[in-house]
């Protein structure tokens, strides 16, 4: 199994880097963010996931090993597969996908493209239990019933949940839980 790599951005894709590693390219499929910031020509360094199904074999890469523990958390939901588990760590990120579980906010999730509500509660549902606020450095009191309204109001206004939460987590710690306070705020952040 490959779960580490290290090689050269060779290409990018739409949804993928080809790594040249040892005079070999391997496609790997990344997250948006990770191919943003991948050019030809950089170095990189990739945890990885490696799926091998009878007609396919893919390669999934991470820059870290929790995105690569999330990934197989997620693809362990039924109805979740890595497409979609990869999307949503595209959309949503790590932190989203931990708060809205620790939170019990499954309607959260559902903001991700492909992922309904019944999905969204599926995903709460396995993950429970098996991810921890407290035990990866979250607190439950560091996000708010407040701050969950402020980002799906930013994602209505057309904002990415990674933007959404960016800006939420940017504000100040003395600011009055107040929803409308905080969408001020962020908006004015995000501006």
């Amino acid at each position: 199994m490959i779960s580490y790599l290290e090689g050269e951005v060779f290409e990018k894709d739409a949804d993928s880097l080809i790594v040249l590693v040892g005079g070999i390219g391997l496609k790997v499929f990344t997250t948006q963010n990770l191919l943003l910031q991948a050019e030809p020509g950089q170095k990189i360094t990739l945890r990885t996931h490696f799926i091998v199904r009878q007609d396919l074999m893919t390669l999934y890469g991470f820059e870290t090993e929790e995105e690569v523990r999330f990934f197989g958390l997620l693809m362990g939901v039924s109805g979740v597969g890595p497409r979609l588990a990869l999307s949503i760590l595209s959309s949503a990120g790590v932190e989203t996908v931990r708060r809205a579980v620790v939170q019990d906010q499954p309607d959260f999730l559902s903001r991700v493209p492909g992922v309904g509500k019944k999905t969204a509660q599926k995903i709460a549902l396995h993950l429970q239990g098996r991810i921890s606020g407290l035990a990866d450095g979250i607190a439950s009191a560091d996000f708010h019933a407040a701050d969950f309204e402020v980002i799906e109001a930013l994602t209505g206004l057309g904002y990415s949940i990674v933007q959404a939460q960016a800006a939420v987590q940017a504000l100040p710690k003395d600011t009055p839980d107040d929803v409308e306070e905080k969408l001020r705020l962020a908006l004015q952040s995000l501006g």
